[in-house]
């Protein structure tokens, strides 16, 4: 059997580090290196962030898809999420929003408080199912450690862990590194430290033995297109989390200097 050859990219990190700004600048470096690729952004956050970073008006959600088949057989609750999965099939490819150069698709809001339990186990399948169908998926996974706890992502094959230069923020990274040693099926790992008040602090920073894929100083450009709301396609290419991002995926080995 032919070896998949997706390449999944799980970003991950403790909420406020600028995650979900990294993801959606990933998934600008992928479409303006790889124009004829078929690539996936994923929304995995409840906090429905990378919609907004990659300026998308989000419809159909993966949780909206669960919760409506869920509604429409009878023994909905005892059903697997793999069974569950194949009776929304379509409906899934019908949620998945087609971009300029990219796909867009969320996992949405479930409504109940505090457990995520259902909607992880299924997303890890919705995850197995489309990743197979792209060249590269950018998953922007929810703050901390659930999701590669649950095993949501446990074929990914590039984790980027996302620190600033906070000791939490470096100890969330280790622990997620820990975490994903057991239950995850990564090829390549490593850091990248946003939001940093100057490079050199990195030299004061603990990641465990973790690579420092790359540095990002705290860019007010970005700030401002946070605030404003507006698409991070349009970032001048010389913007500082930019350049940061394609450091990393070169470090990572994902963009080349062909």
């Amino acid at each position: 059997m032919e070896e998949r050859k997706t390449k999944i990219l799980a970003v991950a990190g403790k909420g406020g580090v600028g995650k979900t700004s990294l993801a959606g600048t990933i998934v600008r470096l992928l479409t303006e290196a790889y124009p004829g690729k078929r690539i996936l952004a994923i929304d995995a956050d409840p906090a429905v962030g990378l919609s907004a970073v990659l300026g998308i008006e989000v419809g159909k959600t993966i949780d909206d898809i669960r919760k409506e088949v869920i509604r429409t057989v009878e023994d909905g609750d005892t059903k697997s999420a793999l069974e569950l999965l194949g009776e929304a099939k379509y409906e899934l490819l019908d949620a998945i929003s087609e971009q300029d150069g990219y796909s867009f698709i969320a996992i949405g809001r479930p409504e109940a408080a505090g457990c995520y339990c259902k909607i992880n186990s299924y997303l890890k399948e919705v995850i197995a199912m489309l990743s197979a169908q792209y060249d590269y998926v950018v998953i922007d996974g929810e703050a901390g450690i659930e999701q590669i706890n649950r095993r949501v992502m446990e074929k990914v094959t590039h984790l980027i862990l996302v620190t600033d230069a906070s000791k939490k923020g470096c100890q969330v990274v280790q622990t997620i590194r820990k975490v994903a040693d057991e239950l995850v099926m990564y090829e390549k790992i490593g850091v990248v430290a946003n939001r940093l008040p100057e490079e050199k602090v990195t030299e004061l920073m603990d990641l465990g033995g973790l690579t420092l894929l790359s540095a990002i100083e705290a860019d007010e450009e970005l700030a401002a297109y946070d605030v404003k709301g507006e698409n991070i396609f349009y970032l001048p290419r010389e913007a500082k989390i930019v350049k940061g991002a394609e450091k990393a995926l070169r470090n990572l080995g994902i963009l080349t200097s062909e």
